[in-house]
């Protein structure tokens, strides 16, 4: 890999360069050490979710999904905001999804989702995966994987403890 700094500071005609054309190749050297260094998001499984967790990549099915909240606002400003409980899986275990909006319409039981950019949100002690503004619900093909029903990662209830040194 090409540090860009080489070739401010090894090439002979280094003062035959204008600044315009020395950001120029700076740029162009940035741009493709970028190229090099960009990767594919990092899937995670659920039993590997855990309180605080953000920035999580998941494929998962969703197991049920229930309205608990919509509420619209009087006259034409305004939108209605939908709230649902989906419980959502992988071959790893279950944890509750709260979808938001336009995310209901995408949480119907059986479908497979892939969650991009999503968080752990603490509920009374449990954990709520969510996906906000900055991440997307994505409908896809049928996953090959069955759900195991039996590790809910949303019974296990957690407790912030205060440790003084």
């Amino acid at each position: 890999m090409i540090d860009h700094h080489q070739i401010f500071f090894t090439s002979p005609t280094f003062l035959e360069f204008s600044e315009h054309q020395l950001l120029s190749i700076q740029f162009r050297v940035s741009w493709k050490m970028a190229e090099q260094i960009k990767q594919q998001p990092a899937f995670v499984k659920i039993s590997e979710l855990r309180p605080g967790a953000f920035g999580l990549n998941l494929t998962v099915k969703v197991v049920s999904s229930k309205a608990i909240m919509t509420r619209g606002r009087n006259g034409t400003q305004g939108r209605n905001m939908r709230l649902a409980e989906c419980l959502v899986g992988d071959e790893t275990g279950i944890v509750v999804f709260t979808a938001r909006n336009d995310q209901v319409d995408a949480m119907k039981e059986g479908s497979t989702v892939i969650l991009r950019n999503a968080k752990i949100d603490m509920y009374k002690g449990s954990m709520r995966l969510a996906v906000d503004k900055w991440g997307r619900v994505e409908v896809t093909e049928a996953a090959a994987f069955s759900v195991k029903e039996d590790n809910n990662l949303s019974l296990i209830e957690f407790e912030l403890i205060t440790v003084e040194e």
